[in-house]
Order: structure tokens, then sequence, then C-alpha cells
């Protein structure tokens, strides 16, 4: 979830008609998903609807990761976690079952399990330090800058080198040791991983229920949101309703590309595209010398997948900016703010090289996937949020958590 200064707590200005840069912002998406369509294959323009979607339902929910941690680690308010805890479930049960058939729809799927090892603990660590100083995460960087968020314009770029620099040092921390891969539903077949993941979502909600009961005495009240045809174009859209909303688009994606929504690899690729072009050469580094990175290296960039989903979420959470009368730009940026952006930036793109994803591609689609790495993941980045809310007070003034908005 992004910081305070990128959620406005203004109402939405009643408007007549769609505003001029929502429809931009629709006609680029829907012109660039049926020029990459046509380019390259038909799933792949509809997996760039598939990032628009993904850009509305987290800019109207204002669903994310950053703040939820936040305000947990500070106030011990776990309604946020909660709604990840009901992400992951849904998930959970969407995804086992196909998984463990090994096909959705006649494609063959594969989930994202990844080795347990040193270099994830201390990646999800250092990406963890970074989301609390670079004022996101990887869905969070997206969507915010979409949503006309300056700051977190530097953040992505930081995000971007940390990437490629990760890439550089990839085969190296992968000598560290580890364990192979495994997964809940491997261990335990469908059904058995499915009732493991629900238990240990619902110890972990209980977990933050009793805290924050603890601590308030009560729980916090979900905002009122007003129901209404215009409220689920304007916003803002009921936490829960994001949740339902990603768990459902990234069971979308594994059916489309067989594999679950990934941001971050994208990253490492426009930064390894980009020192290309200023004459340099990665492809004796280890991680481009991977199959599947090999190929994306050498292909164009918009024939990857993760590339125009993450260019559909932007794109899709400016058009939700401009409906809700939000997208205001402010370029006015306190020097240790812009500190703040690149040291985050840089540990977010090079935390997930080492963890095997991010918030999304280790944490949800990790977790999604039923890899245990997921949860190792979510342990060592929460780990690195807590000191990263201790860091804060020297880059940032203000509250802990956005201001709500209310309509």
């Amino acid at each position: 979830m992004p910081d305070a200064s990128s959620v406005s707590s203004a109402s939405p200005t009643p408007r007549r008609g769609v505003p001029p840069l929502a429809l931009a912002a629709a006609i680029v998406l829907l012109l660039g998903a049926l020029a990459v369509g046509t380019a390259f294959e038909a799933t792949t323009g509809l997996l760039m609807i598939v990032g628009g979607a993904l850009g509305m339902v987290l800019y109207h929910a204002a669903f994310g990761f950053t703040s939820a941690w936040r305000v947990f680690i500070t106030e011990r308010r776990g309604r946020g976690l909660r709604a990840q805890m009901v992400m992951l479930a849904l998930a959970v049960v969407l995804f086992f079952p196909a998984l463990g058939a090994g096909t959705l729809f006649g494609t063959p799927v594969s989930g994202y399990i990844a080795p347990i090892g040193v270099s994830v603990l201390v990646g999800a660590f250092l990406f963890g330090l970074g989301m609390q100083l670079g004022g996101g995460c990887a869905s969070g960087t997206l969507f915010t800058v979409g949503g006309g968020n300056a700051r977190m314009v530097i953040t992505l770029v930081f995000f971007i080198i940390g990437s490629l620099v990760g890439t550089a040092h990839f085969a190296w921390w992968q000598t560290w040791p580890a364990f192979q891969p495994t997964s809940l539903h491997g261990l335990f077949g469908v059904g058995g991983g499915i009732v493991v993941s629900l238990v240990l979502f619902a110890a972990i909600a209980a977990l933050t229920v009793a805290m924050e009961r603890r601590r308030h005495g009560q729980l916090e009240r979900a905002p009122q949101v007003e129901a209404g045809r215009s409220r689920w174009l304007q916003g803002p859209w009921p936490l829960l309703a994001g949740a339902i909303g990603l768990a459902v688009l990234n069971f979308i994606t594994l059916a489309l590309a067989g594999r679950p929504w990934g941001i971050t690899s994208a990253f490492a690729l426009w930064g390894a595209k980009g020192f290309e072009a200023l004459g340099g050469d990665v492809s004796g580094w280890g991680y481009w010398q991977a199959a599947g990175n090999e190929a994306a290296l050498n292909a164009n960039v918009w024939s990857d997948i993760t590339t125009v989903m993450n260019v559909g979420i932007i794109l899709g959470a400016m058009a939700a900016a401009a409906l809700a009368g939000r997208f205001a730009p402010k370029f006015s940026i306190p020097l240790r703010s812009v500190l703040a952006s690149a040291i985050g930036g840089f540990l977010l793109g090079y935390g997930a090289r080492l963890a095997f994803g991010c918030n999304i591609g280790a944490y949800f689609g990790g977790i999604a996937s039923g890899s245990l790495h997921g949860w190792l993941w979510l342990v060592a980045a929460f780990a690195g949020n807590m000191l990263g809310v201790r860091l804060r007070p020297w880059f940032f003034s203000g509250p802990a958590r956005p201001v709500a908005r209310s309509g």
C-alpha cells in the first residue's frame, strides 16, 4: 500500500462523462493490447487487459502491503493483513487443484516454486526494508506511478537499477546453502495442502485479531463505502473487494499465461535492455544464462508477458485515478524523500532478484503455488519491514497510514 502522500483523502469529484485522461489511458491500453496480441500472441494482448484490470483494482481498493504491514507494526491494526489472508485463501483454493492436475482449461500450468535458502532469506529482508523506505512494494510502485505519484517514479527507476545489479550477483547468491523447492500440495496432496494453508491463514488472522483487541479493545471498523454503480468507476472500493479481485485476476493470469502473476522479472529485463543499449553486456551473467531469461533477453521486450502486464497496471491505475478525479502529480519532493526512494527502490529490486520474486511473485504467487519459499519470504520480509519502520522517521514525517478515503 502506498504512503499517505500518494492516496488523497478527498472525496471523488462528481463528473459528467468520462474524463479525457481516463479515456486516453483506456484507448492506449486497448490499442496496446491489440498491437501486442497481433504482433505476438493473442494471449499476450489479453494479459495486457488483465494488467489494466489489476491496476484499477489496486488503485480503487488502495490494496497493498507496505502500509498495511506498517500500520500493524506501529498500531497493531490488522485489517489490511486480514484482507491479505482472504486474498491468499481464495487464491489457494483456486490454484491448488489446477497445479495438482498440471493443466487449466487445456493449458499446461505451473506455479512459482523456488528453493528455500539463504538468498531468499536475505533478499526478502532487503525487499521488506525497501518497502518502507521506497514507499511501496512492487504492485504498489506500479499503481501509484499510474495514479500520478511523482516520488514513486524515482522508486521505480531505482527498482529497475537494483534489479539489474541483482542479476549480476544472482549466481553468487545461489552458491549459498538452500533446500530443494518444496510445495504444500506436493507434500500433502491438493486437499491436504489446501487445509494446511487455510489453517495457517486463519492462525495469522486470529493473531492479528488478538493483538488488535489487546491494544485497542476492539477491531477497527472498515470505512463506510457508498453503494452505487458510479462508485465502482470512481472508487473507493471495499478492501475485501480488492482481495477477491486480485485473487480472481491472478487465477485468470494462470489460465492465460500458464503461470501466476509476476512483476519484477520485467524490471530486471528493462534494466538489462537499457544497459545493453548503453554498450554493456549482460549475457555472461549467470542469471541471463538460464534458458527462459536468455530467451527473454534476446526477444522483443513487448513479447514479454510480465512487461505488458506491468504497462497495463500503470494504464489501469491511471484511468482509475482520472475517473476518481485524483490524478494530480506533485513534483515538489523533499530531498530526504528522494533519498529514501532511491535507497528503497534499489533494495526492492536487488532483494526481489535474490528472493525469486517480490510481494507478488514470491509472496502472493509463491504461497498461492504452495511453495514453502513464499512462507519464508513472508517472515523475512516482515522482519525487514520492522527495521524499515524504525528508519522511516529519519526520512519522512506524518502519519504511519494513509488517510482513509471516504465517499
